[in-house]
């Protein structure tokens, strides 16, 4: 039997980190791979590790008292081990994505669902895979669509020689839910914008704040992510447009109270647009678009005719269209729930499978 991969969890306790360690114990590993074994636990204010490197426990990291390491400590710390490592990061930090340099030139692997090590500065993007190797590698499916297959689809469409032409979507399940329900495709009303945005946000569909999902920064960092997968050198995503969808005038709302309160004051406006859809016999969603072959990247609401796969899209799910010189003019759709804790622990665990079959 092989050697076990060592592993260490930063965001052990968050609802990802929770899902991944509970989903560990079953996974299926290749004939005669050992299971990975945990030497290292952090969450904001604790950490769990033992100096000889001997594995630790979940359950015991609420009552360690270890020396908090600093990420270059840790990096060391885990540089040093007698076996391979995998570092899963799963915070949304900046600070941490930014050492993933660090990490990789000390041999330690990575995986992650974090986008802000993909989307930030494409100098950060070159460092990261500048700094991988045989030995420490860098896994990220879940940065775009939790569990969905979406990287690594694009990878293989790349690796086996088609030409991607075009990616677009909907990349995100809170758009999904609220435009599907807005203006839903089998006809009806829907509603009014703001009543749906309420629902929404009362299911737990959007953040606490509706604001960090309708400004459209997260479709445009998973767009950022794929453009540059598919060989683009986006800058960020201030290097292209995106449509928010709050108001001019509620964009300085002091709370998230504020703005839910004064939002009915601005239907008029997105019942605007829902309507000039269907004057066109066309649906409106917001979809975010990567134009591999002119290397574009457009964010923002799109009028879509009915019977498309994003138009006929329905509840909370994300649907991405792969349109290749392979495929022709039906393009290759990958679609599913794309949030969600399960299944973005389902991604980094599939990550995790991949990373050890490869260091194994």
């Amino acid at each position: 039997m092989s050697k076990p991969i060592s592993l260490a969890i930063i965001g052990a306790t968050g609802g990802v980190g929770s899902a991944f360690i509970s989903a560990l114990p079953s996974i299926r590993l290749p004939p005669s791979t050992a299971a990975p074994q945990l030497i290292f636990l952090s969450r904001s204010n604790q950490q769990l590790y033992d100096s000889s490197y001997a594995a630790v426990s979940p359950s015991s990291l609420a009552s360690s008292d270890a020396k908090l390491l600093s990420l270059p400590d840790i990096a060391s710390y885990l540089a040093s081990a007698p076996s391979k490592v995998v570092l899963i990061d799963n915070t949304s930090s900046q600070d941490v994505a930014e050492a993933y340099p660090l990490f990789l030139s000390e041999g330690v692997s990575v995986i992650t669902p974090n986008k802000k090590a993909f989307s930030g500065s494409l100098r950060l993007w070159d460092d990261i895979f500048a700094a991988t190797s045989r030995n420490a590698l860098v896994y990220h499916e879940s940065s775009v669509g939790a569990g969905l297959p979406i990287i690594s689809t694009l990878n293989d469409l790349l690796k086996t020689g088609d030409q991607v032409t075009r990616i677009e979507g909907v990349f995100s399940g809170t758009m999904s839910f609220l435009f599907n329900t807005f203006a839903p495709a089998a006809g009806g009303s829907g509603g009014k914008w703001s009543e749906i945005v309420a629902q929404a946000k009362a299911a737990g569909y959007t953040e606490p704040d509706p604001r960090d999902d309708l400004n459209g920064m997260d479709v445009a960092r998973k767009c950022v992510i794929l453009a540059r997968v598919a060989g683009l050198k986006v800058a960020g995503t201030d290097a292209f447009p995106i449509q928010s969808l709050i108001p001019k005038a509620l964009e300085s709302a002091a709370s998230a109270d504020e703005f839910m309160q004064k939002l009915p004051n601005h239907d008029d406006e997105m019942e605007g647009y829902k309507t000039e859809a269907e004057k066109q016999g066309k649906v409106v969603r917001f979809v975010g678009k990567v134009d591999v072959e002119k290397g574009q990247v457009k964010v923002g609401l799109e009028m879509v005719e009915q019977g498309s796969p994003i138009a006929s899209l329905k509840g909370s799910d994300n649907l991405i269209c792969f349109y290749t010189k392979r495929y022709g003019a039906n393009p290759l759709v990958v679609q599913g729930a794309g949030a969600g804790n399960d299944v973005t622990a389902m991604g980094v665990l599939g990550d995790l499978l991949k990373c050890v079959e490869r260091l194994g």
